[in-house]
């Protein structure tokens, strides 16, 4: 009975939203699991690209059925995807699909690493992809990877013997993986962490192939499989009341930025890997064969396997705390061990086990989610014994101080010790933001001062406390990070990381601040107070040949949290320009000049990024024609905002608000990124969008892709999407129809206006169109054919219907002068009489 109510209450919390910092509170039977994989010394790693890459399914299996410690290794973090969820892109999206990744790995039992790799965006191929990352820095972030986990597995997701068949980054990743596997046992190879880690030899290296990459199921069935090892990953878990693949699907699900949100499966499946390096075992049904995965594997090691396969087999699921002089026992033999891998390892899973057979209860919860330096906040320090063994706290210490606080709390059976202690923050503590993030880099790499940090999934945390506490009078310690505790009627008991922020922050509303002529405008900067009473003045650094008034405004804020927003108008230059400006915060003799961003949703914990405080402003050269546009929100963009930036009046219409009185307020319809891929909602109205188009009006679709579109005609005539691609974004522009009026009017459109492209030139263009459509533009990447469907044009009635695979998305936030100007130019096409607008394909 209790086995049931332990696996009942295992999926009742995987279904729960996760809550950042929420403490692990082990069942019995998760124990008893943590135990099974106590006795398991086998490792293995699993190599890919991105977030999202790694397959779940294996990795659970990894982890969950052959007890190995299993880890993904992903070089990216994912920057250079699209947000589903929100208008967080680049850093801020790389912030989202690292915490992402944490989430998944809590739900399957693996662990995550990274590299310094940025995602810069969509490769076509490995030489494209090392001409923009450090190919030495990426080549040895792996070889740290393994010199440090020390795997006796690797699993590639990719091919490396396919180089153009997928995503650059991809094959890289397998590309590396594999160099890695002939380099981490030479000493003489990234010397440095040689003698820091060791070196090291893993057993085996393969591929994780599948039909999909011979093709078809027929080809793939026959296929040379001499050298193929498969598993069926849809084993059912009693003790978890759960298969590997509901545990894979609710894991893959925590990526919920790139839609992976998806039902769960149940039943047999097989998986396949690939030998590519190593001995292949004999036994195909055995990854490990050949590997003494048992407590023989270290010197010493028989003893603790002797006394923990007996908790093991003899395990008290009504009261697991009657191990605890066992575990206790062989902790003390593994800390003498000589492998140091092993003890580390070991120490820190049996601790956890220790942990949750005593119902040990151990948080230090600050009285505040923030704090800045020199701050003095309080700590409410909770201990309670949850069992009937002899316990007490004998003191604790905070990571900022220097001694420990000594208490001699007796801690008697689920009798609760509550201590309040004030903490003053350090003066010279930095604010907590991901490390990768606090240094510039390059378009394809992260700069990491800190060698320490390399690898890292995130920053860790500010401060701890560690609790020195004594069972049956032996010592024990458990170090825990503050967290903030509190609750909301609505949703009970929550959970936040404690984080360290600045004493100010400033940002300024808008990222990219278009000036449509040499007129002035009124900006707003945001002070934010990371300290009660804040005082001080506020001046705007800006580009010589730009003016901002007054010089400068003081600030006064009399709580922390609270902010104040001061008025600041700046003046152009009368021609065409582009800078930068950045609020700068004086306080004291201190000044600052960097944003507080903080990223909140149910999924993640809760995050803060401290980020340069800059906006790009814009003197642009720009005319236009019509006013009121509708917009349909589709993936997430910035492309509303920015249209209102150039003086066009922005409505955004809900799918179920589409109806012709309603359009015909609207000089044009804009539709958002793949809108067709996630609105049902639009297969119902179609109609009511040509037939706008048909009376007069514009109506531009932006890039959407053929997989899993919502409707079956995505525009009034025929046009069929393709994944054709311009991932260089300096890649020449042809102007095909240079007498078109989308290139002249009301703006001149030449080349220049492709200048200053940022991550690409567009994606997923059409490749097949009616005679009705006039292609624009011409464009190709290196060695490819040429595309024309990134603008494609055609009248429909009195009207015009654009489609465009063009980068807008990306480029609008970036403020590039000539994605401005041509999207003018799509929206006023038809909004006044042209000698040559006649020409048009009727």
């Amino acid at each position: 009975m209790l086995k049931k109510l332990a696996s009942l209450l295992f999926i009742f919390v995987l279904a729960l939203p996760l809550q950042a910092q929420q403490p692990k509170k082990l069942n019995a039977s998760q124990i008893h699991d943590a135990v099974k994989k106590l006795n398991f010394l086998g490792t293995v790693l699993y190599v890919a690209a991105h977030p999202d890459d790694e397959n779940t399914r294996l990795i659970s299996y990894m982890s969950n059925q052959i007890k190995a410690r299993t880890a993904y290794l992903s070089l990216t973090r994912g920057d250079g995807g699209q947000n589903l969820i929100g208008p967080e892109i680049r850093e801020l999206l790389g912030v989202i699909r690292t915490q992402e990744l944490l989430a998944a790995r809590s739900v399957d039992g693996g662990e995550q690493r990274f590299s310094r790799a940025n995602d810069f965006g969509y490769s076509k191929h490995p030489e494209e992809t090392l001409d923009i990352w450090n190919k030495d820095q990426v080549l040895s972030d792996v070889v740290l990877a393994i010199r440090q986990f020390k795997p006796d597995i690797i699993i590639n997701r990719f091919d490396h013997r396919t180089p153009g068949t997928t995503h650059g980054h991809h094959t890289t990743s397998a590309m590396l993986s594999v160099e890695a596997f002939d380099l981490t046992n030479n000493p003489n190879i990234y010397p440095e962490q040689a003698k820091t880690y060791g070196t090291w030899q893993p057993k085996r290296q393969f591929f994780n192939t599948s039909w999909w990459f011979y093709g078809s199921q027929e080809n793939f069935e026959k296929a040379d499989k001499s050298k193929l090892l498969n598993f069926d990953i849809g084993v059912y878990y009693p003790s978890k009341g759960l298969s590997n693949n509901e545990i894979a699907a609710l894991s893959r699900s925590k990526h919920l930025c790139q839609g992976f949100g998806a039902l769960t499966q149940r039943g047999s499946q097989t998986e396949y890997i690939e030998l590519i390096n190593g001995d292949l075992p004999k036994d195909k049904t055995n990854l490990f064969e050949g590997i003494d995965t048992s407590w023989n594997r270290v010197k010493g090691g028989k003893t603790i396997g002797d006394i923990l396969k007996k908790v093991e087999t003899n395990f008290n699921f009504e009261n697991p705390s009657i191990h605890v002089k066992d575990l206790l026992l062989a902790r003390q033999l593994i800390q003498q061990l000589d492998n140091d891998y092993w003890k580390n390892y070991k120490t820190q899973e049996i601790d956890a086990i220790i942990e949750a057979c005593l119902g040990l209860y151990l948080e230090a919860s600050a009285s505040t989610p923030t704090a800045s330096a020199g701050e003095t906040i309080t700590l409410n320090i909770e201990a309670v014994n949850r069992s009937p063994i002899n316990m007490e706290l004998v003191s604790y210490q905070l990571s900022t101080d220097k001694t420990a606080t000594l208490k001699a709390l007796p801690l008697k059976n689920n009798d609760k010790q509550n201590v309040e202690q004030s903490l003053t923050i350090p003066k010279n503590i930095q604010p907590s933001s991901p490390y990768w993030l606090n240094k510039k880099g390059t378009l394809g790499m992260y700069k990491v001062e800190d060698k320490n940090l390399i690898g890292k999934p995130e920053t860790p945390r500010p401060i701890s406390v560690t609790f020195n506490v004594t069972i049956n009078n032996q010592p024990f310690s458990v170090t825990k990070p503050i967290v903030y505790r509190y609750s909301k009627p609505d949703k009970g008991e929550l959970y936040r990381p404690f984080e360290i922020i600045p004493e100010a922050s400033a940002k300024i509303s808008e990222k990219v601040i278009i000036f449509d002529s040499d007129q002035q405008k009124d900006i707003s900067v945001i002070v934010k107070a990371g300290r009660d009473n804040l005082n001080g003045f506020v001046q705007i650094a800006h580009p010589n040949n730009w003016s901002v008034f007054p010089e400068k405004q003081n600030i006064d804020i009399k709580y922390k949290g609270e902010t104040q927003t001061l008025t600041f108008t700046v003046i152009p230059p009368k021609n065409q320009n582009e800078g930068l400006i950045t609020p700068m915060v004086h306080v004291g003799e201190d000044v600052y000049t960097r944003e507080l961003v903080e990223i909140d949703y149910e999924h993640i914990p809760y995050q803060t990024v401290v980020l340069p405080s800059e906006s790009k402003v814009v003197r642009l050269d720009i005319k236009k024609r019509g006013e009121n546009i509708a917009y349909i929100e589709g993936a997430g963009d910035v492309v509303p905002e920015s249209l209102r930036q150039i003086g066009y009046n922005v409505i955004v219409l809900n799918p179920e608000d589409i109806t012709t009185e309603r359009l015909s307020a609207f000089d044009a319809v804009v539709v958002g990124i793949r809108a067709y891929n996630i609105l049902d909602e639009l297969k119902f109205k179609q109609q009511i969008l040509f037939d706008f188009v048909e009376n007069g009006g514009n109506m531009i679709v932006q890039y959407n892709t053929s997989h899993r579109l919502k409707v079956d005609q995505l525009s009034p005539y025929t046009l069929q999407l393709s994944r054709d691609r311009v991932t260089d974004e300096n890649a020449e522009v042809t102007l095909l129809e240079k007498d078109h009026p989308v290139l002249n009017y009301p703006n001149q459109i030449t080349k220049t206006d492709f200048e200053g492209w940022t991550q690409e030139r567009g994606l997923y263009f059409p490749n097949q169109w009616s005679n009705k459509f006039t292609p624009i533009l011409s464009m190709h990447d290196k060695g490819e054919t040429e595309k024309q469907g990134s603008l494609l044009v055609a009248k429909h009635g009195k009207g015009y219907y654009i489609y465009t695979g063009l980068s807008f998305f990306r480029e609008f936030p970036a403020g590039v002068s000539g994605a401005y100007r041509l999207f003018a130019n799509m929206l006023s096409i038809g909004k006044d009489n042209l000698d040559n607008k006649e020409q048009f394909k009727d």
